[in-house]
């Protein structure tokens, strides 16, 4: 009997043992002994109060009621962003954000949680101060230029200060600097008056390239036309000069200037039919000719005058004092033709005289003085 009351005594106690251990391995005793740490991640623990160890990845384990856990501390790279209003020194009030990335390594885990209270507050005054700083003592364009210089002085003065705290900066990046919306408009409107400037002084360059060249080709066609020209009158001389001597041979040899003028008379009209809208108008150079065209356009202008004065009276007297009129005015153009006609028959009968007893029995196209219309 004694001996079935151990037996139960033994079971009873075996199993509160391992209802124990359940409870303490799949229960809420489980957490208060074992925990976890992820990858780039440590966790600091604390008996009483007071720094123990550092956690590193994997299981873990600590005294229940004893060890605290903090909460974990990553290990990767974290970027801060922070947006800074401020000052130029030409008075313009600028928007600069700033991205500030930074890492805390295993060996500075302590520090970087005991020595600063609130990290990204203290990273965000320091980058504050650094930028302000920077910016007051540079123009709205110099400021756009020194982004990169302002970027290195920001980390620059971040990895001097928070190294000592256990954080460690990365980079640091300024973004962009935003000004003022009517600001960005008046630089633009500044761009674009300086880019029209410019494309004015291309156009005017290109202007005067252009005129340049064509005035350079214009003097160039100038050039050999004259060319042209000089050798056309060097070969007209020249067959003039041929002409001359064959002229020379047969006995004559004073109408070289008269064949010259000849050949020049000739030619000049061969152009003249060549353009059939000319409006050139040729007169005869005989001043008798010249006077008897003008009788003539007079005569006709009185005419007319006198045909509309009969039509607009109607008068049968004033029309036969007109008809009386026209026929007195054809009689005396009749015998003004004939006198012209007399006289121009004695002249060519003198010249045709003189020019016989002067040159003998050369043809009239080469005589001296010798003209079509004469």
């Amino acid at each position: 009997m004694e001996g079935a009351i151990v037996a139960i005594v033994v079971i009873v106690i075996v199993i509160v043992v391992i209802a124990i251990i359940a409870g303490l391995l799949f229960g809420g005793l489980r957490s208060s002994i074992m925990f976890t740490v992820h990858t780039q991640e440590n966790v600091i623990v604390e008996r009483f109060g007071k720094f123990a160890r550092v956690a590193r990845p994997g299981l873990n384990m600590k005294v229940p009621f004893i060890d605290n856990t903090t909460r974990p501390i990553s290990l990767r790279i974290q970027q801060l962003e922070v947006n800074i209003e401020s000052k130029t020194k030409d008075n313009v009030f600028v928007t600069v954000p700033v991205a500030v990335q930074y890492v805390i390594k295993e060996e500075q885990v302590v520090d970087a949680y005991y020595r600063l209270s609130n990290p990204e507050a203290q990273i965000r005054s320091y980058v504050f101060d650094t930028v302000r700083s920077a910016l007051s003592g540079l123009n709205l364009d110099q400021a756009f230029e020194s982004k990169d210089d302002i970027a290195r002085n920001v980390e620059d003065t971040l990895s001097a200060r928070m190294q000592e705290f256990g954080f460690n900066i990365v980079n640091t990046l300024v973004t962009d600097i935003s000004p003022d919306s009517r600001v960005r408009d008046s630089m633009n409107s500044i761009n674009a008056a300086q880019r029209d400037r410019v494309a004015a002084q291309s156009l005017a360059e290109a202007d005067k390239i252009k005129r340049v060249t064509q005035a350079e080709a214009e003097a160039e066609s100038k050039r050999l036309q004259g060319e042209g020209v000089a050798a056309q009158r060097k070969a007209i001389a020249m067959g003039i000069a041929e002409q001359y001597e064959m002229l020379k041979k047969v006995g004559i040899e004073n109408s070289a200037e008269q064949l010259l003028l000849m050949t020049q008379y000739f030619d000049t009209m061969q152009d003249i039919a060549r353009n059939g809208r000319s409006n050139v108008l040729y007169l005869p150079s005989n001043p008798g000719t010249v006077g008897a065209m003008g009788d003539e356009i007079r005569n006709a202008i009185l005419q007319g005058q006198a045909a509309h004065d009969a039509e607009k009276i109607g008068d049968a007297t004033e029309r036969a004092e007109a008809d009386r009129r026209r026929r007195e005015d054809a009689q005396r153009r009749q015998a003004a033709d004939r006198a012209r006609a007399e006289s121009a028959a004695r002249e060519a009968e003198r010249r045709a005289q003189q020019d016989q007893q002067g040159q003998g029995q050369a043809p009239p196209w080469a005589r001296p003085g010798y003209s079509p219309e004469g």
